[in-house]
């Protein structure tokens, strides 16, 4: 058997970011930047006002009280240009452009609020409560480096400089193909020595939660031509994915497509669940994951090597944020493999906790409903006890209670 690690990292040496294309800013939340973007305009765009108030001379009104004639409004979107003289003011709304001459704005709180005279007052020195064109940005200038995956701060940073088209990394596609003569779709009825196929919406959903596409979902029999189907995919899809017949059974239709040990190699982790993997190219250097059947097993197997690639295809770091919890009940683990072990999540008064989600073995699926996280028990633990410390990866979806 290879360590986890190794194997990961065989796929990570193989695997690169795809290439970018140009995207609507809008649509490019959640999307890697592959270049950095740069304001189109100054920001702000003009000189305006920061408040409502009264747009005024700052020496007209170095001594309050005192009293201006207003000379009209000034709303936001008011494309008008204005000039105020010295002894007037015009009334100003937040984020309606500076009237020429004026220097200062006067807050409709510090005035009697006319609208023929005002009374103002309290004095305002020049520049308050004014924003001035280009503070903020000036054209040119970056707003957001190369390598950012924009969030929705970022968005409106971008969209409001004016930008909008941005270069990004796409969305990996990904395709899903399992395996097995006893998978009958959810909903029709089971004969004799038939189970219900999970592996495969639950492998779309996990490549769906990390932002990926999923291009096709198929099921495969046994004696069905599944390189042929692989190959087929490979075309519209960055990523293929399969699931069951890669152990060492008399029927492992994965294993025997891929026996000549070409473009598929097939490996024993250390790792429990999920001993049996296997990873190549196929078609144009499309990686081809080859993941165990048993649904734990296919759900760790994915967050241990489909996610870091997926995330690399994207254009991310491959590493997914991992924390640390104190163990509850303790537990066994299996001699000579990391073992993987669903758990849900709580805390006390000294922090995060674990407990054992469900038996461990890797077909069962009650304990992967009520499990929050993954936890990471060190290849030569065989015991794990109360009060250890474990390192632990949420499941897609779940967050830190």
């Amino acid at each position: 058997m290879i360590p986890l690690e190794q194997h990961r990292q065989t796929i990570l040496d193989a695997v690169r970011a795809l290439p970018s294309r140009p995207c609507a800013s809008a649509d490019a939340l959640g999307l890697v930047l592959a270049e950095p973007v740069c304001s189109a305009v100054d920001l702000p765009v003009f000189t305006n006002s920061s408040m409502d108030g009264y747009a005024v001379h700052s020496a007209d009104v170095a001594t309050t009280p005192t009293s201006l004639p207003v000379r009209g409004d000034i709303r936001a979107g008011d494309t008008t240009t204005y000039e105020v003289l010295p002894g007037e003011t015009r009334r100003i709304m937040t984020g309606a452009p500076m009237p020429a001459g004026a220097d200062a704005v006067v807050q409709v709180e510090h005035t009697d609020g006319g609208t023929e005279t005002v009374e103002i007052e309290r004095s305002a020195v020049a520049g308050v409560h004014v924003r001035v064109q280009g503070e903020d940005l000036r054209a040119g200038d970056q707003v957001v480096e190369a390598g950012i995956r924009v969030q929705p701060h970022q968005l409106a940073a971008i969209v409001g400089a004016g930008v909008a088209t941005v270069a990004v990394v796409p969305r990996p596609r990904v395709a899903v193909i399992t395996t097995g003569d006893e998978l009958v779709p959810t909903g029709e009825p089971l004969q004799h020595g038939q189970i219900h196929e999970s592996n495969g919406p639950m492998l779309a959903a996990l490549a769906t939660a990390d932002d990926a596409t999923v291009v096709a979902v198929e099921h495969l029999r046994d004696d069905a031509d599944l390189a042929a189907t692989v190959e087929r995919l490979a075309q519209e899809a960055d990523l293929v994915m399969t699931s069951g017949g890669v152990s060492a059974g008399a029927y492992e239709p994965v294993k025997n497509a891929y026996a000549d040990g070409g473009a598929v190699s097939f490996v024993k982790v250390a790792m429990q669940p999920g001993k049996p993997q296997g990873f190549g190219l196929v078609g144009d250097g499309v990686p081809l994951l080859a993941l165990p059947g048993n649904p734990v097993s296919s759900l760790v197997s994915y967050l241990s090597f489909v996610r870091p690639a997926l995330r690399v295809l994207a254009g991310r770091s491959p590493q997914q944020p991992r924390l640390t919890a104190r163990v509850v009940d303790g537990w066994k683990s299996a001699p000579g493999r990391m073992q993987l072990a669903r758990v849900r999540l709580g805390r006390d008064d000294d922090g995060l906790t674990m407990t054992a989600s469900g038996a461990s073995g890797s077909h069962v699926l009650g304990g992967l409903a009520t499990a929050h996280a993954i936890a990471y028990v060190p290849i030569d633990v065989l015991e794990v006890r109360p009060g250890d410390v474990l390192d632990l990866e949420l499941l897609p979806g779940e967050s830190i209670p």
